[in-house]
């Protein structure tokens, strides 16, 4: 019997009442009769749910892709039919399937499936993989790749063009770092864009130069990228839904099933080659997960842009996807000193960085996309652009008398005083768990800041505290996006592939019970969800996950090493099958 042939039997059922998650069920004329058989039913289980009310279970019933009981195994014993495949899961740990409010799914597919730099730990093994890459193209086209650590340009993490002309002038090179901020390019590519020791700054933007002798080195900073956009090919629609599909696959292999894309581009009355790409894998069926998409406001235009935004955020949810929400970038990062602080940048005292949004078209755009209802969405790495998003969110809240869900990613540091702002305000701080703990680029960031500013980093606990409503986004590819190693890092504070290095700031971990919130049900309310999945609920989407080891139970330095058996969405299975655990009907 098929996965949906619970349609057929439902009927009046169809919208009876599941009272507290249990298996109480009242007929149509209030008599009480018995269930309908569910299509999938699994027993003998450790099951989380994330719900206060009920937090544990040991049983999960599924029909029509929905859950429809939680309860012991003895109670749901009534939903198995001649029809219903049971799963015995002999104890392993069944949870709601992860969640994830920061994602680029069209950027790492094609960072992958170009000249990816991720597998490099040095130079040469840029240079190796540049040289294959341009073997593997001839002609005299851009080689274009993603995937290069800052952390290997100390002491400030900007290139250099000698190591790329080392491997050739004839052709450009050009590759985007792992965050996205900066990209790298060697001399053809400064010469074929007309980059030279005269070319100004753009706005918001910086053409890295030698300090003695004003040369272009081969780093672009932040909107300085764009002076060599037209030498990198753009994606054909092919790619970009090869993209998304990959994209699926591997946060499928993590048990994720809902995410948030931080950021796609939109043209005129709401036009936008992603979301077309998305529509496409949806119509085709090969979409597996629930998305939510933010529409990225173009810091070089102004309000004039709202209406394509508002048109954008129209399509997307006629093609039943969220679109709530806009990706404002409010500043850099800290290394090349692009964050926005409060206080100067240590040994450049007259230098804070700089808001790449002003404050007045920052706030004007909010509360007028406030006031159609859309979630501001805020990029900010320093704490002068933390405060800056509060303020305009509170202005904002104060003229339309509400804001939805406004919500900060990143933060790598935040003032104590606006610490607990989050709470008064009701904004999502919205971190990437694995980058709270020390690694080189950590480094890098408290030689910037110093150790003052260094003890406000990322503090998740004191946010929390504060009454703040904390939603996990691992930021991938820029980041690992496993969320259990998340889940490891948010209790420890310690790095989860060096596990030997000391704690970052460990008055700022959290519980197992609140980091498993916030990468569940807090990142589904982010992403306007929370209604459809995030927990075991019945009448939620089944998006269920089952772990090969308790998390609960093993020692937290081991949660990173815990494995995905299987990933439900809409409950069928995306990874793993269900005759590994010898499930028949």
């Amino acid at each position: 019997m098929s996965m949906l042939s619970g349609r057929t039997r439902r009927r009046c059922v169809e919208g009876l009442l599941l009272l507290l998650g249990t298996t109480a069920l009242v007929s149509c004329g209030d008599k009480p009769e018995k269930v309908p058989a569910a299509d999938l039913l699994f027993t003998n289980a450790r099951v989380y749910t994330v719900e206060p009310g009920q937090p544990w279970a040991e049983a999960v019933a599924v029909d029509d892709g929905k859950i429809v009981a939680v309860g012991t195994s003895a109670d749901l014993a009534r939903y198995k039919g001649d029809g219903t495949r049971v799963v015995d899961l002999s104890g392993r740990l069944l949870m709601p399937s992860f969640g994830d409010a920061h994602v680029h799914p069209v950027f790492g597919g094609l960072a992958y499936s170009r000249c990816s730099l991720h597998e490099g730990k040095t130079l040469e093994d840029y240079q190796r993989i540049i040289a294959r890459c341009i073997q593997a193209a001839p002609g005299s086209g851009t080689i274009y790749g993603v995937g290069w650590q800052d952390a290997l340009f100390p002491p400030n993490g900007i290139p250099r063009k000698e190591v790329l002309d080392a491997v050739s002038t004839d052709r450009p090179l050009i590759f985007e770092s792992v965050g996205g901020h900066s990209y790298w390019v060697n001399s053809k590519a400064l010469s074929m864009a007309g980059i030279t020791k005269a070319t100004p700054n753009p706005l918001n933007g910086q053409i890295d130069k030698d300090p003695k002798t004003g040369e272009p080195v081969g780093g672009l900073q932040e909107a300085a990228t764009a002076l060599v956009q037209s030498l990198v090919p753009p994606p054909t629609a092919d790619e970009l839904q090869h993209s998304i599909i990959y994209t699926a696959a591997i946060l499928n292999s993590l048990g994720i099933t809902n995410w948030h894309d931080a950021g796609i581009g939109v043209g005129a009355q709401g036009a936008s080659a992603v979301l077309d790409a998305y529509k496409a894998v949806k119509d085709k069926g090969e979409l597996t997960s629930h998305v939510a998409v933010a529409m990225k406001w173009e810091n070089d235009q102004g309000l004039e842009q709202i209406p394509n935004l508002l048109a954008a955020a129209k399509r997307a949810e006629s093609y039943g996807f969220k679109a709530r929400a806009v990706k404002f970038y409010a500043d850099g990062v800290i290394p090349q000193k692009t964050a926005a602080m409060i206080e100067p940048y240590v040994g450049d005292p007259h230098n804070h960085g700089t808001l790449q949004i002003t404050p007045e078209t920052f706030e004007k755009a909010v509360t007028q996309l406030g006031a159609a209802g859309i979630q501001p969405y805020v990029h900010a790495i320093g704490d002068a652009a933390t405060r800056a998003a509060l303020d305009v969110f509170e202005r904002a809240k104060a003229a339309n008398g509400s804001l939805y869900r406004p919500m900060i990613t990143h933060m790598n540091v935040v003032d104590p005083a606006d610490q607990p702002r989050f709470g008064q305000l009701g904004v999502i701080a919205q971190f990437q768990a694995t980058w709270a703990s020390n690694y080189p680029y950590m480094d890098l960031t408290k030689q910037v800041i110093g150790p003052v500013r260094s003890q406000w980093i990322y503090p998740v606990k004191s946010i929390l505290k504060g009454g703040g409503i904390i939603a996990y986004g691992a930021d991938w590819p820029v980041a690992t996006a496993n969320p259990l190693a998340g889940l490891q890092v948010a209790i420890t504070r310690v790095n989860y592939e060096e596990p030997a290095t000391p704690p970052l700031l460990p008055g700022e971990v959290l519980t197992l019970e609140e980091a498993v919130k916030a990468h569940t049900i807090d990142v589904a309310y982010a992403n306007s969800m929370e209604d459809l999945t995030g927990s075991i609920k019945p009448g939620k989407s089944a998006d269920l996950v089952v772990l090969d080891q308790d998390i609960f139970k093993v020692e937290p330095m081991r949660i990173a090493a815990t494995n995905v058996l299987l990933t439900l969405f809409e409950g069928r299975p995306v990874h793993g099958a269900l005759d590994q655990f010898g499930a028949k009907p």
